[in-house]
């Protein structure tokens, strides 16, 4: 049964504050949730459910049976961020967010400097899913990775990639000798630059692009190249980083 108390805790994780003081968010939709309960890495708080989910699901309500709440839809969707609520909802414990700098050493991976659309978020973590890059790593004033919007844009990628927050600064004092790269205007092609094996590829704000601090330790400056009949004067985040990834992953 749904008491009071757990339906206000979880309605308080629509909040920032309240997801950064319980050290929880929240996980809606059938597809999402079965994923969570298939690879088992974060800890579940308790998942409500309605009774067709219950039902269908029982191999996976029954490992969960301790945390498992039954909701009828009224009661989802009051929990629920979306307009039209999706059979099942999870409270998720917040995953660990400590650096590994031996994997960003060895391998791509992307820094976000002041991304702040929760769609672009959720699609640049998709975009790191699919050309399996391990660490998406935030500048501090990024949109929060367990926004709502992040996570469901994400569409899962939130478990399967590790997504922290931290300066670029402290990261290029704990490895001076990893290439930045930097996704700027006006700078060597992507299809010309001589690409290091490894390296960090800066991602720049929605309408600012790289910020200036952020700018000075960037080791290689690249650009995507607009064709001659183009008109657009920019791409958007997500997609440049899509376009870029593929590149470096193809090469």
């Amino acid at each position: 049964m749904l008491s009071k108390n757990k339906l206000k805790y979880i309605q308080s994780l629509r909040l920032k504050k309240y997801r950064q003081r319980n050290n929880a968010f929240i996980v809606e939709g059938v597809k999402m949730v079965d994923e969570l309960l298939q690879v088992g890495k974060l800890e579940i708080e308790c998942i409500c459910a309605i009774p067709s989910w219950i039902e269908t699901y029982k191999p996976q309500s029954v490992l969960v049976k301790e945390t498992l709440i039954p909701v009828n839809e009224k009661e989802l969707k009051q929990l629920s961020n979306l307009k039209t609520p999706n059979q099942v909802l999870a409270v998720v414990k917040q995953a660990d967010s400590i650096i590994n700098f031996s994997s960003i050493e060895k391998s791509y991976n992307l820094y976000l400097d002041n991304i702040q659309d929760p769609g672009n978020l959720g699609t640049i973590l998709r975009i790191a899913d699919w050309f399996g890059i391990p660490n998406v790593i935030c500048s501090p004033t990024c949109v929060e990775v367990y926004n709502p919007k992040v996570i469901q844009s994400s569409m899962g990628a939130f478990h399967r990639v590790h997504c922290m927050n931290e300066e670029l600064e402290k990261i290029t004092t704990s490895l001076p000798n990893l290439s930045i790269l930097g996704a700027v205007l006006d700078a060597t092609s992507i299809y010309t630059t001589n690409f290091p094996k490894a390296g960090l590829l800066v991602i720049g704000n929605e309408s600012q692009g790289i910020s200036i601090n952020i700018k000075k330790l960037i080791t290689h400056q690249i650009s995507i190249p607009r064709y001659a009949k183009g008109g657009a004067e920019s791409l958007n985040a997500a997609v440049a980083t899509g376009i870029i990834c593929a590149h470096i992953k193809s090469l």
